[in-house]
């Protein structure tokens, strides 16, 4: 009897090992995947804003000649779209928490809602199995 126990709970403690082994390889994978999504989350938005930029940039420098054009000095142009620029940046520094909260809260709810989709498809291969199963 003692035999059967000692085995048993060798056996139970072998499990348990692997268990927690597997769990923890199972939250180093799931740790990965996060930070390549978001990686490459973060990595798409300063593709969109460093070419959003550029065609600022450019736009601000055909709007500058433009006006400079029309004022008849390319410099009052130029100083004109420098103003502009500068109430910009005034305007993004008075609401910067704001910003940052807002894409913040844009990260968070892609990841999430991609732990949502798992959990949903997890779920439904859980009823599936369970269903086949009775």
């Amino acid at each position: 009897m003692k035999e059967d126990s000692e085995e048993v709970f060798g056996r139970l403690e072998k499990d348990v090992s692997a268990y927690i082994e597997l769990k923890l390889e199972l939250l180093k994978l799931n740790t990965y995947e996060r930070v390549a999504k978001t990686i490459s989350l973060l990595s798409y938005g300063l593709i969109i804003v460093f070419l959003a930029l550029f065609m600022c940039l450019c736009a601000f420098i055909a709007l500058s000649f433009f006006i400079g054009d029309q004022l008849g000095s390319t410099a009052l142009g130029f100083l004109i779209v420098a103003g502009m620029y500068l109430i910009l940046i005034a305007i993004i520094a008075a609401f910067r928490i704001r910003i940052r909260e807002k894409i913040m809260n844009i990260i968070i709810a892609s990841l999430l809602a991609n732990d949502v989709k798992k959990d949903e498809s997890s779920e439904q291969q859980i009823n599936t199995n369970s269903g086949t199963d009775l």
